[in-house]
């Protein structure tokens, strides 16, 4: 059973690291990002497998330039050919993951990007939300029956169906899908993490979240309602690239890991059992006890009998019932009233 399939079915969260542009055009960035990642408890690295050619045409028209956002002018093409982990690199990057035993990953963007993935022994395969659409490479990545993480950013129920579909079709079913805003970074109010037990139940297939926004509060609220996968861009501090505005530092990653891992604790239920530390809190609840002396054949009234702490006595239910009744023995100031107390008993 694969590492991921395992930290999920243990009920754990899966962490990804995703490095994306952020090693800036240096391979010591990106061979230093992997082992801060580990460090910073990561269970996996993942970098993205495309040439700007793979993704898009050297086209300076006016279908092939951004307007707004992060990357406001940019050309399709020259955005790629910066943002790009180069082919040569990813040996040397699944190597630096192996020696640190951190979990390799890669979003392959058409079929010979899946090749080479497949040359290196990846375990799995991550599909980006733009191209939740492009069912052939799904099928084709999907065909060599190793796990599928995909993104669901822009795509509605029956897109994410469709993708799902194309899974099976090749006979893999092994199906993760990670809720995701794709916008760069996401507000808050636009990323809809209640749609996660949602998906879970309407999908079939255990649901993550790939989080776009800033700081750790996305992935502990994903956690919280279920995500069992959580995906975050990471940067070294420094090293500017196109994504380093939405990453998050490796330090920042690294309470964010903190975060997911006590979400997970915390979210645990329901529990209606008491826990050990209960157990000995229960001595502290209120219970009867006489707060006067009380002579044998006397009456309990409220007057020498009262609901307070500790809980040596009986429950306090029963004072209606002991009240007007006559006591058996002599009971001392601060003495608990005992079930023996109760006429009936």
């Amino acid at each position: 059973m694969s590492h991921l399939y395992e930290k999920i079915n243990n009920g754990d969260v899966y962490i990804i690291a995703e490095m994306s542009a952020n090693h800036g055009g240096s391979l010591d960035n990106a061979l230093k990002i992997v082992r801060e990642a580990k460090k910073a408890g990561a269970d996996c690295l993942k970098i993205q497998t495309y040439t700007a050619d793979s993704l898009t045409i050297d086209c300076q028209n006016e279908y092939f330039r951004i307007n707004g956002g992060l990357w406001d002018g940019k050309y399709l093409h020259d955005l790629y050919e910066e943002a790009l982990t180069p082919y040569e690199w990813h040996k040397a990057i699944k190597d630096e993951c192996d020696k640190e035993g951190i979990d390799f990953l890669s979003t392959p963007f058409d079929n010979d990007a899946v090749d080479l993935l497949e040359s290196l022994g990846s375990d799995m395969y991550k599909i980006a939300s733009f191209e939740l659409v492009d069912i052939p490479l799904i099928e084709y990545a999907a065909s060599k029956k190793k796990p599928m993480i995909i993104s669901t950013g822009m795509a509605s129920l029956e897109e994410m169906q469709d993708a799902i579909d194309a899974c099976h079709r090749v006979g893999n079913d092994q199906i993760i899908m990670l809720k995701c805003c794709s916008e760069y970074p996401a507000p808050w109010e636009d990323m809809h993490l209640g749609n996660i037990p949602d998906m879970k139940e309407k999908l079939g297939v255990p649901i993550g979240l790939s989080d776009h926004s800033a700081g750790s509060m996305g992935a502990v609220v994903g956690t919280a309602l279920g995500a069992c996968v959580i995906e975050k861009h990471v940067k070294l501090d420094g090293v500017e690239s196109a994504d380093s505005k939405f990453s998050m530092s490796m330090d920042e990653f690294a309470q964010m890991v903190t975060d997911v891992r006590n979400a997970v604790k915390i979210a645990k239920g329901p529990c209606y059992e008491l826990t050990e530390g209960e157990k000995k809190s229960m001595i502290f609840r209120r219970s009867l006890f006489a707060v006067k002396d009380i002579a044998k054949g006397e009456v309990f009234t409220e007057d020498n009998v009262s609901v307070i702490r500790p809980g040596y006595g009986i429950l306090p239910k029963h004072m209606k019932e002991l009240a007007g009744t006559a006591s058996k023995r002599d009971i001392k100031r601060g003495e608990p009233i005992l079930e023996t107390d109760l006429n009936n008993k």
